[in-house]
């Protein structure tokens, strides 16, 4: 079961940036941010609510409480990259680097939980990285030059913190209901970007933002709610190394809608190097589909 949960976090993360891509049009990234978490801690504690797990809260171990604070740490600090650097790039470029967290995973799943590494892993990720680095064109690079390095360091700074964010995450919901992790994890996120919202100052452009940007804010916290319930469901009882390479598929939906919806086209390079993203990750599976 934890693919299936694997595979409908990767479709709900792939819509979340294309609803997000919407509502920060002239939103900061910042207050949407803010705004998405309100969304998703509603309907984490729903969830919660539902399964019953709520009595489990009082009975929480030092230790699980205290990984799953800095998960949400870390997933607060990679949304407000991930966001700002949906605001000043491309779909298209952005989620490539991010998705590139995925190297940097599965080598802590390797170090911090003993996951192992096999030839599998390792000529997947090689095609990922490869695959990457084929997105990421020379023309990008220049053109990150002149805007101060802008949506390409906040890309990078989102796939560190949210490859934190996996293992993290991995060990703080081992010894607990995976909702009630989520809806914890997601209550330090918010006080996170609230508290980044105060720090800049935007505050003030809340009442600014207009109901169609609001409309697609909340919508993305109702897919990134989606997935984060089916993606820690399925790190709950799958190998961090399996299940985050799963999830980063999600890179084909968005750009799919990115296509659709900002006419995003991938050049011939940008085309081969999601071919080798997606290889690597399917490569990374072989033995799980084949066993």
């Amino acid at each position: 079961m934890w693919i299936a949960f694997a595979i409908g976090s990767a479709l709900f993360a792939g819509l979340t940036s294309i609803l997000a891509k919407c509502g920060i049009q002239k939103t900061n990234s910042t207050v949407a941010t803010a705004i998405r978490t309100v969304v998703v801690l509603l309907f984490s504690w729903i969830m919660v609510w539902i399964v019953g797990s709520q009595g489990q809260l009082f009975t929480i171990e030092a230790k699980t409480f205290i990984f799953l604070i800095l998960s949400g740490l870390a997933t607060g600090a990679s949304w407000l990259c991930y966001f700002k650097a949906l605001q000043l790039g491309d779909v298209n470029k952005v989620v490539p680097i991010d998705k590139s967290s995925t190297i940097l995973t599965i080598l802590l799943a390797l170090i911090f939980l003993h996951e192992g590494i096999n030839v599998f892993n390792a000529v997947g990720i090689v095609l990922i990285g490869f695959g990457t680095l084929l997105m990421i064109e020379k023309k990008d690079m220049r053109h990150s030059d002149q805007k101060g390095r802008g949506w390409l360091f906040y890309a990078i700074g989102s796939a560190i913190f949210a490859s934190l964010t996996s293992i993290l995450g991995k060990v703080g919901i081992s010894g607990i209901e995976s909702n009630l992790g989520t809806a914890i994890r997601t209550a330090v996120v918010l006080i996170l970007s609230w508290v980044m919202v105060f720090v800049t100052g935007k505050q003030a452009t809340i009442k600014d933002i207009s109901k169609k940007e609001l409309a697609f804010i909340c919508l993305s916290g109702l897919a990134t709610g989606g997935s984060w319930l089916c993606y820690y469901r399925a790190l709950q009882d799958g190998p961090a190394s399996l299940v985050v390479p799963i999830d980063k598929l999600s890179i084909l939906v968005t750009i799919g809608f990115s296509y659709v919806v900002f006419h995003e086209r991938l050049s011939k390079k940008s085309a081969l190097g999601l071919a080798a993203i997606v290889a690597g990750t399917l490569v990374m599976l072989l033995p799980t589909l084949l066993g």
